[in-house]
């Protein structure tokens, strides 16, 4: 990097490999603090030269070694910076990648950030036409958000994967998306929009008659009718227990308005009425009834 008398310029493409190369050993030698040292410093040469996919691929590095200690906000700042600079140098591709993995890093200890990241990287997929990488990103941020019971930020998730699944005609998985929007639906106590949500998926083809649509019918009714049983039933059908699990669990705990309690059958709510005593003599007439044997 050192300038003179017959060295005008300095030379960052030499000065950026000789970085690259100490990163390596430093990071070899398990002494991350120096490797991320080297590795911005490797990027500093890059971005003086010009060359931004090096000066990302340098950041992205660095961030590495931040995460080995454990450092993980300051590692996802930098997989951000490397994300903007492969946009800046035209290959977007890399750059949802990027921000994918550093959504994966800090997941576990910010969902709220990580939720971001997964849609930033959706919409760089999509501005690609990568639909189906765009709605792996897409459902990652949909099952964090029901995992934060952030309910309506999930419901307008689920509605744009949705519509992504139509656009490429992916019936099946549209049927599969309006059960689980229904789910947020009935959870966040919006009857009105979970029935909405249904009426308007009989437009998607093949929905009208799927047992998809019958079993979402049937939970509705149930809904609708405070019938925790018929609604405990339906979420108990393979249907929805072999959703993705964050789906499954609000199907599991799903609870009816204005109770939440099993309906009992009508003998049972009569003997509670009457009182142990009277379940009691009640017993007793049914064993005198046999007591002199069956003839």
């Amino acid at each position: 990097l050192k300038t003179g008398f017959l060295k005008w310029k300095p030379d960052y493409d030499s000065a950026a490999t000789e970085y690259g190369k100490a990163a390596v050993a430093f990071k070899n030698a398990k002494q991350f603090d120096q490797a991320r040292e080297a590795c911005l410093r490797e990027a500093e040469a890059h971005e003086n030269n010009k060359a931004l996919f090096h000066a990302a691929k340098a950041y992205e590095q660095a961030g590495m070694m931040l995460k080995e200690m454990q450092r993980l906000p300051e590692a996802v700042q930098l997989i951000e910076k490397a994300s903007m600079m492969y946009l800046e140098n035209g290959t977007p591709d890399t750059a949802a990648i990027a921000l994918e993995r550093a959504g994966k890093l800090i997941e576990n200890v910010s969902p709220e950030k990580a939720v971001q990241l997964y849609q930033q990287a959706a919409s760089v997929f999509e501005n690609e036409e990568r639909l189906r990488q765009a709605l792996e990103m897409l459902g990652k941020a949909s099952r964090l958000l029901v995992r934060g019971r952030r309910l309506d930020e999930a419901a307008l998730s689920l509605q744009k994967e949705k519509s992504i699944y139509k656009e490429i005609e992916n019936y099946p998985t549209c049927y599969k998306k309006t059960i689980a929007q229904v789910l947020v639906h009935l959870h966040r106590n919006d009857y009105v929009a979970a029935e909405r949500c249904v009426r308007e998926s009989y437009s998607i083809p093949g929905f009208n008659g799927s047992e998809d649509c019958a079993a979402l019918e049937q939970l509705l009714e149930g809904y609708d009718q405070q019938d925790q049983d018929q609604v405990s039933e339906v979420c108990n059908l393979p249907l929805f227990k072999y959703m993705d699990n964050d789906y499954a669990k609000l199907g599991l705990t799903l609870v009816v308005p204005g109770g939440g309690i099993k309906k009992k059958s009508p003998n049972s709510a009569q003997d509670k009425a009457r009182g142990p005593a009277a379940v009691g003599s009640h017993a007793d007439e049914e064993e005198d009834e046999y007591s002199g044997g069956l003839c």
